[in-house]
């Protein structure tokens, strides 16, 4: 185990390669307690045999480091954020030969029927492509970073730190725990497909994690535009408990609130003037307990009348309202969750907090590249299941040396 995890944190590529550093360096040797090095083989049937007891370190170590990360910075440590990505299998249809023999054949094809700009070489490629690799059906089909692959396919959680918190493996026995998520391809568009694999993923993803660790509470979820759909948000917000979803609106569903017009943020609008989104003046609570959003014209001004208070006044042109104060929305987001999910499009905050969702991606990324999770030349599911567990438990222990060594120099956080 130390040595997997030394493979990782020197970003040793290969197996072969950490046995010749293990061979060379007696202190290495040492540390792992070996005292002879173990050949290729029994490194993968240490992962392959230990699978579930490296699955068990890696939930009691997030466990353990829940605390500190809360400590470091709470508002972050709260955040769930979720994605999905995947692992290529050494397979035949991971040639790059493979697809570009199939786009090329078929651009031959277009050209001479002097088909439509609409016909999509591309999308047509995906379509007649195979679903999974015939080596196993398993690994399947995606479209990712630009390119076509056979994949793996997991999901990953992190916190707004980009610590990882969980991993999710969508392999057999995930798939026979959750049947309701399908990984069949819909339509000819890979990114629709993913979308449609994402959302099925996330709410059966999120309950197995807060199950697993009761402890973490959920706060803030931030997640792409994959997961806008309206009964998404109903069982964020309502089921799980979320506070707050920041989620993008995709861009083929547009908002509609019946009480008034609004813009693509979900912002009132002057009734006069469709461009001009009405002034938010935050959150208040009706007399029945309803939290409600306020909007008030963006014509008004806090003027100081002669009993010396300030109060609204409106300078609008062309009034729509016969209150001195001018037009003012209520906003009720639980009848609309997927416009108002606990917070408001288009302002500071959402900005600001959403931004934090590429943590997980870095995430993502720090575990193909650095610790050498992707171009692993073996098709064996344990085996990459292995390595990413692997990964996150290598994470998750330099949280840990982090906080010693921050202890030790006499550091507050």
């Amino acid at each position: 185990l130390w040595a997997l995890i030394i493979q990782r944190i020197f970003s040793i590529p290969t197996d072969t390669l950490l046995i010749t550093f293990l061979r060379f360096s007696k202190d290495l040797r040492d540390f792992c307690g070996f005292t002879r090095v173990p050949d290729a083989s029994r490194f993968t049937r240490f992962k392959q045999e230990y699978l579930a007891d490296l699955q068990s370190l890696f939930d009691h170590l997030v466990d353990v480091t829940e605390p500190i990360c809360q400590l470091i910075d709470p508002a972050k440590a709260s955040m769930t954020i979720f994605d999905t990505s995947g692992i290529e299998a050494y397979v035949t249809e991971n040639n790059p030969k493979y697809a570009h023999k199939i786009i090329k054949q078929l651009k031959a094809f277009k050209k001479a029927n002097n088909l439509a700009d609409s016909y999509d070489p591309y999308k047509a490629a995906y379509g007649s492509m195979p679903s999974h690799s015939t080596a196993n059906p398993n690994i399947k089909q995606l479209y990712i970073n630009g390119h076509f692959c056979y994949v793996y396919k997991f999901g990953m959680i992190t916190n707004g730190l980009g610590i990882v918190r969980d991993i999710s493996f969508y392999n057999k026995s995930f798939m026979d725990e959750h049947p309701d998520i399908v990984l069949k391809k819909k339509t000819n568009s890979p990114d629709e497909d993913k979308s449609l694999h994402d959302t099925k993923a996330l709410i059966p993803v999120l309950s197995d994690f807060f199950n697993k660790h009761p402890l973490i509470k959920p706060g803030v979820f931030l997640g792409d535009a994959a997961f806008d759909s309206s009964i998404l948000y109903d069982s964020l917000l309502n089921d799980l408990k979320f506070e707050k979803a920041f989620i993008p609106l995709n861009s083929r569903s547009k908002l509609s609130y019946p009480q008034c017009p609004v813009n693509e943020d979900g912002i009132p609008c002057c009734p006069h003037e469709a461009s001009l989104p009405m002034k938010y003046e935050g959150i208040a609570k009706s007399r029945n307990g309803l939290v409600r959003h306020k909007f008030v014209c963006p014509k008004i001004k806090w003027v100081k009348h002669h009993d010396g208070k300030y109060k609204r006044s409106c300078f609008c042109e062309h009034p729509c309202s016969d209150s001195p104060s001018g037009r003012m929305f209520y906003i009720y987001p639980q009848k609309n969750l997927r416009a108002y999910p606990g917070t408001i499009r288009g302002t500071n905050e959402w900005h600001e907090t959403y931004r934090i969702r590429t943590t997980v991606e870095r995430s993502i990324h720090h575990f193909k590249e650095s610790f050498n999770v992707a171009n692993r030349k073996t098709q064996n599911e344990k085996t990459l299941h292995a390595d990413l567990l692997l990964s996150g438990i290598t994470q998750l222990i330099t949280v840990l040396l982090d906080v010693r060594w921050m202890n030790n120099n006499g550091c507050k956080k």
